[in-house]
């Protein structure tokens, strides 16, 4: 078996919209509790940005703008970093662990093509280790 890479352990079809979606359809996409960020794209898919609920709460509710009015690519914050879907798995969890990054976008030619979780990563990478030999036989 060949080295796995990040396409291999991401989250596909991550929770998108465009630049021109409105704050109020990034709260509706953020409501569910396991969703933690929707990715802001352009009309080609490439990652423009990232909206909290940090984020709707700083730059709309407590600057007091109507959600309704207010596009996401007015709000979205730069990702802290992206990874590449071709990256090998073991690298991606060292970057994700030295960035003490939960999830990170993952892309391809700069399109947003997954997220890759920690947890999730870690658990893959736990599953496919091998059980080391008995040293006295």
């Amino acid at each position: 078996m060949g080295i796995e890479r990040v396409r291999d352990a991401m989250i596909t079809e991550p929770r998108s919209l465009p630049a021109s979606a409105s704050a109020q359809e990034a709260g509706e996409v953020l409501t569910p509790r396991e969703v933690r960020a929707v990715y802001v794209v352009d009309p080609a898919g490439r990652l423009e940005g990232v909206v909290t609920r940090k984020t709707l709460v700083a730059r709309v509710v407590a600057a007091g703008l109507d959600p309704c009015t207010v596009a996401v690519g007015a709000i979205a914050e730069e990702p802290h970093s992206t990874v590449d879907a071709d990256v090998p798995l073991d690298e991606a969890f060292r970057f994700l662990e030295e960035q003490d990054a939960e999830r990170v976008p993952v892309v391809e030619d700069g399109r947003l093509v997954g997220v890759l979780s920690r947890s999730v990563l870690g658990r893959r990478l736990a599953e496919d280790e091998e059980p080391l030999a008995d040293a006295s036989l």
